[in-house]
């Protein structure tokens, strides 16, 4: 019997929810009752007393019916002149030499099956023979980009272990090959192909790091040109700037998916690369874009780094198929998040990992019983690290009531701010962003309004009375009208803006909290081992004989008050003068050693943040004061005080 299945038919026959397929249910399940109809076994089954718990599929759930084979993990490094003189391409090959020990495995005991490949490319594309019985490495090269194939099979994925020696060979003369290049153009589109065809000669699922430095304009599939037109932005042609350039990328992306090739993009751009065109592949196969914007080795290496070791490592599924389902009365009507729809019920991923998180809308369409609550169920089919087929199910029970005021008692605020900031960067895509704005502030509105209207004591229309639950929607409603996406500044690039609209896409309910309403830490009074408590986001927050720490999920910043205490700056910076500041001084990097002023671990972050220290009255003050959220910003959006008294307004206009 299907491990995945449904009672139907009065609970005599079982249907299989993915593939459809229905079983009668035996005689003996019957014997298995109390008097009660309970379950005997119940506390030994884990689908029967834990609300998740995972089965090992049969073939039956394997493509083609056939068990899969373990995933490969490909590395595509582009080698043109850019990437060579920033010094990525030397960066990756020897953090690479080190990296494919940490290989993602479920026993730590065991060495890891993932099998790796190897590809350098700038306007060709060159495959590396890695076979442990060569002595050194070979290249082959394919300069017919228009019809990508993969010119070997056999020594290009290659267990680590066993091809060693040739790999750490190979690493070593990458560098070395591509030294004095001046090839400036570069493919993109072939690139992705190439891993792609790799993974179905091998019949297998896998990821690809594609290391990428510029605007792909040599001759190839997925050629884009320079589309940067600032003239556009508050114009209803704006979204089309968060649309993808060309269609290849999205045929490409469904390609991928199929196969269960996930991608992840590392770009270390000098100008316009389309980001909105280049994240297409890995946004909807469940990748992830990383940007180091003018990369310089000295400054950006060690958070490039971080961010690949984390990358490489975390334990990822791969070829996923996610379904939800739920009890009469409500649906699941909407998604949210990295990954592709071929149908209305179907969430596909190539790849899986925990630090995507998948937002899902439910419309509530028919009578709910308090009594019983509301029941939902997540079932993901995926295939292991390991290579093994399983299927992963979540079971949750949620109340339910007749009452708007208890409704208001018990939402949450944050959770309500993630949904409405991933429903309105969808919404650039097609229509523009004040339409967008405007949407955000009537669907707040028309909430207060009916909570002032149905649940609220009555009292005059000049006061503003907000749910409990609810005090901080306007702050943090605010604060996404504001961001960067929905109202840009002028310094602000479109290819930051497409990066953002991306990763927010499938952040969780606590990372969007703290990139829209960033945490603003003291540092004035420290404890050993604790956090201070976060003040708010406002310049009257801040004292001149303070030092305080702003993380914003992507920025960390040390702001240095001009009369802070010569103890503090002698901890901090070692130097007792406010003038001698370097951001070089500082002395505590490692926040994480427990000798340090502040524990860094404690703090949500999902890759490494690189640390500004910003002085206060210096230039880049600009730049920290942008994320003062409750002040008014520099490119017009409203201090909190302002849009409290708008949202008001806003009110007040639904009531009467």
């Amino acid at each position: 019997m299907c491990p995945y299945m449904q009672f139907i038919e009065g609970g005599r026959r079982f249907q299989c929810g993915f593939c459809s397929c229905v079983t009668e249910v035996p005689p003996h399940y019957f014997q298995h009752l109390d008097h009660t109809g309970k379950r005997v076994d119940c506390y030994d089954r884990p689908e029967l007393s834990l609300g998740s718990y995972e089965f090992l599929a049969t073939v039956d759930y394997c493509k083609n019916n056939k068990l899969p084979q373990p995933p490969a993990f490909i590395f595509l490094i582009d080698v043109s002149y850019n990437a060579v003189k920033s010094g990525m391409v030397n960066i990756v090959c020897q953090e690479l030499k080190t990296l494919l020990d940490y290989l993602p495995r479920e026993n730590p005991e065991m060495d890891s099956v993932v099998r790796v490949g190897f590809v350098t490319y700038n306007k060709v594309l060159h495959f590396y023979n890695v076979k442990s019985s060569l002595a050194q490495p070979q290249m082959l090269v394919v300069s017919d980009v228009s019809d990508m194939f993969v010119p070997l099979l056999d020594g290009f994925l290659v267990n680590v272990n066993e091809s060693r020696l040739v790999i750490e060979s190979l690493l070593d003369q990458i560098p070395e090959m591509f030294a004095d290049t001046r090839e400036t153009e570069t493919v993109f589109g072939p690139v992705i192909q190439a891993g792609l065809e790799a993974l179905k000669a091998a019949d297998c699922a896998g990821k690809l790091f594609v290391f990428h430095t510029s605007l792909p304009i040599a001759e190839a599939p997925g050629k884009l040109k320079n589309r940067e037109d600032k003239k556009l932005i508050g114009t209803d042609k704006e979204k089309s700037l968060f649309q993808p350039q060309v269609g290849f990328y999205n045929t490409l992306a469904k390609e991928c998916v199929a196969q269960g090739c996930c991608v992840d993009l590392f770009l270390f751009p000098n100008q316009y690369v389309d980001v909105a065109t280049l994240g297409v592949v890995p946004v909807s196969t469940g990748g992830s874009v990383y940007k180091y914007t003018y990369f310089q080795a000295q400054a950006d290496k060690e958070r490039f780094l971080n961010d690949l070791r984390r990358d490489v490592q975390k334990l990822v599924g791969f070829d996923a198929v996610m379904r939800v389902r739920t009890s009469t009365g409500i649906r699941a009507t909407d998604f949210f998040g990295s990954f592709f729809m071929s149908n209305t019920t179907d969430v596909e991923l190539a790849g899986l990992d925990c630090d995507k998180a998948i937002t899902v809308e439910f419309k509530h369409d028919d009578k709910l019983s308090e009594e019983t609550g509301a029941l939902m169920q997540c079932a993901v089919l995926y295939t292991s690290c390991s290579g093994q087929r399983r299927l992963r199910v979540h079971n949750m029970a949620v109340n339910c009531c007749s009452q708007l005021a208890d409704l208001y008692r018990n939402c949450e605020t944050d959770t309500i701010i993630n949904f409405f900031s991933k429903y309105a960067f969808r919404g650039v895509l097609s229509n523009p962003t004040k339409a967008v704005r405007d949407t955000l502030v009537n669907q707040c509105a028309q909430i207060l309004a009916c909570y002032r209207k149905n649940c609220a004591s009555p009292s005059s229309a000049g006061q503003l009375i907000l749910p409990e639950c609810m005090k901080l929607l306007p702050v943090y409603l605010n604060c996404v009208l504001k961001s960067d996406v929905l109202l840009p500044g002028a310094d602000v690039s479109l290819d930051d803006r497409a990066y953002l609209r991306q990763l927010i896409s499938c952040m969780d309910v606590s990372e969007s909290h703290v990139f829209f309403y960033p945490r603003l830490l003291p540092l004035t009074k420290l404890e050993s081992g604790s956090l201070p408590m976060a003040v708010r986001d406002s310049e009257e927050r801040l004292s001149k004989g303070g030092v305080y720490l702003l993380e914003t999920g992507l920025h960390l910043f040390l702001w240095v008050g001009a009369n802070v205490q010569q103890e503090l700056l002698l901890n901090i910076f070692g130097t007792p003068s406010f003038s001698q500041i370097e951001p070089s001084m500082l002395l505590i990097p490692d926040w994480t050693e427990p000798s340090c002023v502040l524990p860094l671990s404690h703090m949500s972050l999902s890759s490494c943040l690189q640390l500004m220290v910003v002085k206060q009255e210096d230039r880049t003050e600009l730049i920290f004061r942008h994320f003062l959220v409750e002040d008014k910003s520099a490119s017009g959006g409203a201090s909190y005080v302002d849009f409290l008294c708008h949202m008001h307004k806003e009110i007040r206009q639904l009531l009467s």
